[in-house]
């Protein structure tokens, strides 16, 4: 590596990405804070920002994987065999947008191929489940002294009647694909856009419930 390239003085990474994970106990009290880097778009997340003219330059298309297996063919364009990807908004269909910060208990040593999580905790009340709060998003990026953030959290409650180990998570995202042509629905697909595996396990006791926070921050 380059002596310049190296993490130091004004040569520190200007893009940073942090997960930060809260947990309370069943009266509310924070039993845990973990906090640790986070480092893992996937191959999904690369190829949503690749501009167009990769896709004209190559001459074809790229496959992206939805978290329930289902493939769907990526080639941003103006012809009628080009899928775009609709703008976030609240209009008709399903607009693009963040869907949920997804929780797991297994591992996967290289995120390269992840297209979802090893093991996906459910949403529930079951055994081995956990209740999915509502994501939560900003209505803006929020700046504090040099440092300028964007941050996605969800709450995770547990009545499964035992606790519940997280060992995984990772940002899913809905992606609605239109036709060019004729401006209409080609489909939509829960994409795996970031994923990490934590560095320490996180145990939710029952009755207990955890935040997770994935933030996002850049630097002058």
């Amino acid at each position: 590596m380059p002596e310049d390239a190296h993490d130091i003085g004004n040569h520190i990474p200007t893009f940073n990405a942090y997960l930060t994970v809260i947990v309370r106990d069943f009266k509310g009290n924070v039993i845990k804070v973990h906090r640790q880097r986070s480092h893992s778009p996937t191959p999904n997340f690369m190829a949503l920002m690749l501009p167009a003219q990769f896709y004209i330059n190559i001459g074809g298309s790229l496959t992206l994987t939805g978290v329930g297996g289902a493939t769907v063919s990526y080639q941003p364009g103006i012809s009628t065999s080009s899928y775009d990807i609709s703008y976030p908004n609240s209009a008709t269909n399903y607009p693009t947008h963040i869907s949920e910060i997804q929780v797991g208990s297994g591992e996967q040593s290289n995120p390269l191929s992840a297209t979802k999580l090893a093991v996906a905790i459910a949403s529930g009340s079951g055994t081995g489940e956990l209740i999915y709060g509502s994501i939560s998003i900003p209505s803006g990026v929020e700046v504090n002294g040099n440092t300028a953030y964007f941050y996605v959290a969800q709450t995770y409650t547990n009545q499964s009647g035992a606790t519940i180990t997280i060992t995984e998570v990772g940002i899913v995202t809905f992606i609605e694909f239109i036709e060019p042509s004729n401006n209409s629905s080609a489909g939509g697909y829960y994409i795996l856009t970031w994923y990490d595996v934590l560095s320490s396990a996180i145990s939710v006791p029952n009755g207990g419930s955890v935040t997770i926070y994935y933030t996002f921050a850049v630097n002058p």
